[in-house]
């Protein structure tokens, strides 16, 4: 059921936001060197690593680690970088990733592949069983702010709770938490 509830999500997202992708590609090109697109390597379920698709917020001479790892990220951003992260366009192009089953619309977000705390605190709760998710319970609960001890126990959380019911209410707080641009420090 949460398969076939992504995939008509995804369909029905991919056509009305056709438009705003090309635009947005079109602003990425235009305003930095390099590509549209920032394909990274994450985790996904039982821990297998897949590519996955972002609009390129940073210059593509940054780091591959997570941003708050970085010692000064806003030197690092695009023109527009700041921008497509606080409105999180730059998760757009996950449509992808959903419709070829490596993600799903609610899940824990996938980790970075070098992220080996939070990728060992999650198999050890059974959260690595889990698809991962455009967004999540840790999403609306505190986003980037959140350490990763509190990211992994929403996650486990959600391991337990998870229902299409669930679902659906952790993407409306997720529609409330873009709009009101809460929890994203860059």
């Amino acid at each position: 059921m949460k398969r076939l509830f992504d995939l008509l999500l995804a369909l029905v997202a991919a056509v009305i936001l056709a438009l705003p992708v090309l635009l947005v590609a079109l602003m990425v090109k235009l305003t930095s060197p390099g590509p549209a697109l920032y394909w990274s390597d994450r985790v996904g379920r039982y821990n297998r690593i897949f590519r996955m698709p972002k609009f390129r917020s940073m210059r593509t001479d940054t780091p591959a680690v997570a941003t708050h790892l970085l010692k000064d990220p806003k030197v690092y951003l695009t023109p527009i970088g700041s921008f497509l992260r606080k409105s999180s366009l730059d998760e757009l192009p996950q449509l992808w990733s959903i419709l070829a089953g490596d993600m799903s619309f609610v899940g824990p977000r996938p980790a970075l592949f070098n992220q080996d705390d939070l990728i060992a605190q999650r198999t050890e709760q059974g959260v690595h069983e889990l698809v991962p998710g455009l967004t999540g319970w840790a999403q609306v609960n505190g986003r980037d702010e959140l350490p990763i001890p509190e990211k992994v126990k929403l996650d486990a959380e959600y391991l337990r709770r998870r229902s299409l019911a669930f679902d659906i209410g952790i993407l409306w707080l997720t529609l409330v938490k873009v709009l009101q641009r809460d929890g994203v420090l860059h």
